[in-house]
């Protein structure tokens, strides 16, 4: 069936219609810079300076021949090259790692824009700042286009219908696409159901507390009945396979009924 994308959300629908985007329109605050000294794995720089820094907004790509292509690629890029690091919070997290988004010095470069136009990486739907998010959601559109890299994989989106497949990906991100047969609440919770057996098949969560977020970006669960759309988020096992969202950018509307 084909199925022409379609906005779902303000960013959705920016990252679906815009073209080559500007990397200085990704306009956080500065975090400092550095030389890298090399890649830990397939989203983590270590700084000369013994600084360790965990590229924001991307999610790698989990198979072991994508990481080993992923750390190849940073190295290429990185090793020995300045970078400029961006972000809302410099914080480090409890392993004491940096989260920044890296430009390259001194052209300008984003590396997350960089790695999801070649396919080595996924947007995570974590980016708050609209611009930033817009950036990345269009570079992986082109490498999901082109076949790039992860897309070259026929299964690189799961499909609703093939549980088992999603379930194979627990603890993983993961994107998924199919038609919402029903949605129900029970409780705190709103259940997207893509199958009649609700212990079997995969769902899609959403807590109360996150509806306001989604409403303000005109997302509606109820109104996603009989929709397809794609899903991406960590699979988890209730049953069936699931995915919460919690952020509005980990849904987008599909064009099909």
């Amino acid at each position: 069936m084909p199925r022409v994308k379609i906005a779902l959300g303000a960013i959705a629908l920016l990252a679906a219609t815009a073209g080559p985007a500007d990397a200085a329109g990704c306009a956080l605050d500065a975090q400092g810079e550095g030389r890298v000294a090399g890649a830990i794995d397939a989203r983590t720089l270590r700084l000369a300076d013994g600084r360790e820094v965990r590229l924001a907004g991307i999610e790698p790509v989990v198979s072991a021949k994508q990481v080993s292509n992923s750390m190849s690629v940073l190295a290429t890029l990185l090793t020995d090259r300045e970078v400029i690091l961006r972000g809302a919070d410099d914080a480090p997290d409890r392993y004491g790692r940096q989260s920044a988004f890296v430009f390259l010095a001194p052209s300008g470069t984003l590396l997350q824009e960089e790695l999801l136009a070649r396919g080595e990486a996924l947007v995570s739907a974590t980016v708050s700042d609209k611009e930033c998010a817009l950036l990345l959601m269009a570079a992986e559109a082109a490498a999901r286009r082109a076949r790039r890299g992860f897309w070259e994989n026929p299964a690189a989106i799961k499909n609703t219908e093939s549980a088992g497949d999603i379930l194979a990906g627990i603890g993983q991100f993961t994107l998924v696409e199919g038609k919402v047969l029903s949605v129900r609440q029970a409780g705190a919770t709103t259940y997207l159901n893509f199958g009649r057996n609700w212990t079997r098949d995969f769902a899609v969560t959403i807590s109360r507390r996150v509806l306001p977020n989604l409403e303000a970006a005109g997302i509606f669960p109820k109104s996603l009945e009989s929709k397809w759309i794609r899903v991406r988020g960590f699979v988890e096992a209730r049953g069936g396979p699931r995915i919460e969202v919690l952020r509005v950018g980990q849904i987008e509307l599909l064009g099909g009924n």
